[in-house]
């Protein structure tokens, strides 16, 4: 039975988890890819970047920071964006500034100091995690992952640690499971996790094709304890949290009393809801990390050092393999210069890193609020401070559309990275959206083929063939453009 628009909404529980599923498998694998897919350029389209980079000319600092506050100003009236941001130039913040409340029932503000949940930027410290032991013999990443795990099916016996680091393994992502939305209020094991993942096939050879994972990323953790004889938190606290000052970054468990941190919220239907739970032993290394914008700079500044690991390994995780990703970073080039990058979104919150190292530039943003457009905002700010072209937030207004010219649009697209159907109907009269066998998400009509959701940062564009039908659609969701072609 197809739910209605109004149980929808109701159903706090189902439609956070499709906006959870859908952005953790979706966006989430968008916000970390967009700035190193696609920065896989051409070589006329790499000269194109060098020049543009060659004709920019930066704003002064106090340039910048008038710039930023009133991108910034856009981007809370317009976006509704609610977090902290950090922009650093050689390790020394010129801007960092909280916006909106980390506690909208207790009107704490947001501040420099507060704690947010990571999502997937938790990856680029697992994979530190597991270069770490590399370094010290415990483990090779061209191992075999069977050689760590119990009970390792035979589909798992030629992937290796490496393919595991890149999304290269094809063990299917189990946040893209239909059972998901069950199993992630409930405490996780690895041995509820590994019974879950062994009868799953492949999804490809491994190591022959790049697919999000954020199985992999989980599995990672499990040997990180079985190698260390450690929890994965103890783990890292011990082994880059402390040794960095990273106060204020750690696993997220619900039980601990951390100062500072932030409630996590999401808007349904255009009101501020907190967010649904999950359980952060479900996440694990693939996303249960929190941390501040001023720890994330002691992060960012330990990788320009040997503190952790030799420089060799260093490059090796900022090495791409396929689709622009390396170990936990996506990596590519912006306004033709290099840039290292990761993205996340959980259960209230949505974040992004970007580093340009030949700058020594970094922008950060954390948000409090699920589905918050952080990457295009860190992309902005970014164009900011190189003297690049942006585009200041602007407020996007409904128009009415006839039920009946809705309905050319109607029908299943076919997305191929990553690969899943969208389904768009009609039900009182607005167009939904579905992905896969997710609950939908109502969209409003910006113009007859163009339509936006008001909770989350996505609009779709239909597109009309040589026949002048809808042939397809433009999926954009912060700041990613994915084509689609209708197919049914």
């Amino acid at each position: 039975m197809v739910p209605s628009l109004k149980s929808m909404y109701i159903n706090n529980f189902f439609y956070s988890r499709f906006l959870f599923t859908s952005l953790l498998c979706f966006s989430l694998f968008l916000s970390s890819q967009p700035q190193s897919v696609s920065a896989q350029v051409s070589q006329t389209q790499g000269a194109e970047q060098q020049k543009q980079s060659r004709s920019l000319t930066p704003p002064t600092d106090q340039e910048l920071i008038a710039k930023v506050d009133e991108y910034m100003a856009a981007a809370t009236k317009v976006l509704g964006f609610g977090g902290t941001i950090l922009i650093a130039r050689d390790g020394k913040p010129i801007i960092s500034k909280g916006y909106g409340m980390a506690n909208i029932e207790h009107s704490v503000p947001n501040s420099p100091q507060t704690v947010f949940r990571l999502g997937s930027i938790t990856k680029q410290f697992t994979a530190m995690a597991i270069m770490m032991l590399q370094e010290r013999g415990r483990l090779k990443i061209d191992d075999p992952i069977c050689n760590y795990l119990k009970d390792c099916p035979a589909a798992w016996q030629t992937v290796n640690i490496r393919q595991l680091l890149t999304h290269t393994s094809g063990i299917p992502s189990y946040t893209a499971f239909p059972e998901y939305v069950k199993f992630s209020v409930q405490p996780m094991t690895p041995e509820v996790m590994l019974s879950m993942l062994r009868d799953k096939p492949l999804e490809f050879s491994p190591g022959e094709k790049f697919a999000y994972n954020n199985s992999g990323y989980y599995l990672l953790g499990v040997i990180i304890e079985r190698v260390s004889g450690k929890s994965y938190a103890d783990f890292l606290k011990e082994n880059i949290f402390i040794p960095l000052g990273m106060t204020q970054t750690g696993y997220d468990n619900p039980l601990d009393v951390v100062k500072n941190r932030a409630a996590g919220y999401a808007r349904r239907a255009g009101t501020v809801l907190n967010a649904s739970y999950v359980d952060m032993s479900v996440p694990f290394a693939a996303g249960a990390l929190y941390s501040t914008v001023e720890d994330l700079l002691r992060w960012d500044q330990a990788l320009y050092t040997e503190k952790l690991v030799p420089k060799k390994t260093l490059d090796e995780i900022f090495t791409p393999v396929k689709n622009g990703y390396g170990f936990g970073w996506g990596i590519g080039k912006r306004f033709g210069r290099d840039m290292i990058s990761h993205g996340g979104n959980i259960n209230g919150f949505a974040t992004q890193i970007m580093r340009f190292p030949s700058d020594k530039i970094t922008v950060i943003v954390l948000s409090n609020f699920e589905g918050a457009p952080a990457g295009r905002i860190a992309g902005e700010l970014s164009a900011i401070v190189f003297g690049a072209p942006y585009e200041i937030p602007k407020e996007r207004k409904e128009i009415s559309v006839e039920p009946k010219a809705l309905e050319k649009y109607v029908g299943e697209y076919q997305l191929q990275q990553p690969k899943a159907i969208l389904t768009i109907s009609i039900e009182n009269g607005k167009l939904v959206a579905q992905i896969a066998n997710q609950p939908k998400l109502l969209l409003a009509a910006e113009a007859e083929d163009r339509f936006f959701s008001k909770d989350i940062n996505l609009l779709i564009n239909f597109i009309k063939n040589d026949q002048g039908n809808i042939g397809g659609l433009v999926l954009q969701i912060d700041g990613s453009r994915l084509p689609a072609q209708k197919i049914k």
